[in-house]
């Protein structure tokens, strides 16, 4: 088996196609900076496509988890330019454990300033990027003091299938899932 996968290595890197043999998703190079559609909010936001960051985050605000039918739900507005005072209200799929960040003056760098942990909730949320939609963990907070209201982390970046050329921006355009 092992010798078979590294025929077929040597053979892809040489260009060598063979009939019949079907590759996994193929990666996409997009940009650092991308937009990204949230078809259950109704919202098209500019995002940062961070290699960096584990996880996604969407900016929100007035963030409070309550009970519905002995679950655990979450409502929130969104805390972006156009956000407006549309209230969302999401199950919740769990609390994750965020190290705290802040931005950079001048710069649109996130970078590690205090120690400590945040705790964030965390949804699943259909995401289109370029003409794909996939369904990702999302958590919420308030990122309106950065440059970009969504963050699109590795996680989210591996269910896509999409490498991060640093130095592209809005290389898929607006997003056009159906």
């Amino acid at each position: 088996m092992k010798r078979a996968l590294a025929l077929l290595s040597l053979l892809s890197v040489a260009g060598i196609a063979l009939p019949g043999l079907a590759l996994a998703a193929e990666t996409k190079l997009y940009g650092r900076y991308e937009w990204v559609s949230l078809p259950e909010l109704d919202q098209t936001l500019q995002a940062k496509m961070d290699t960096g960051a584990y996880t996604s985050s969407l900016s929100a605000k007035d963030i409070q988890i309550f009970q519905r039918d002995g679950e655990d739900w979450v409502r929130f507005k969104l805390a972006t330019k156009d956000g407006g005072d549309s209230v969302y209200e999401h199950k919740l799929s769990r609390i994750s454990k965020i190290k705290n960040r802040t931005e950079s003056a001048g710069e649109d760098e996130e970078e590690e300033a205090s120690p400590g942990l945040s705790q964030r909730p965390v949804i699943e949320l259909p995401v289109c990027l370029g003409g794909d939609q996939r369904t990702i963990e999302v958590n919420l907070t308030d990122r309106s003091h950065f440059n970009y209201p969504f963050l699109m982390g590795t996680k989210g970046l591996r269910k896509f299938h999409v490498a991060v050329d640093p130095g592209e921006r809005f290389v898929a355009g607006k997003p056009s899932c159906s």
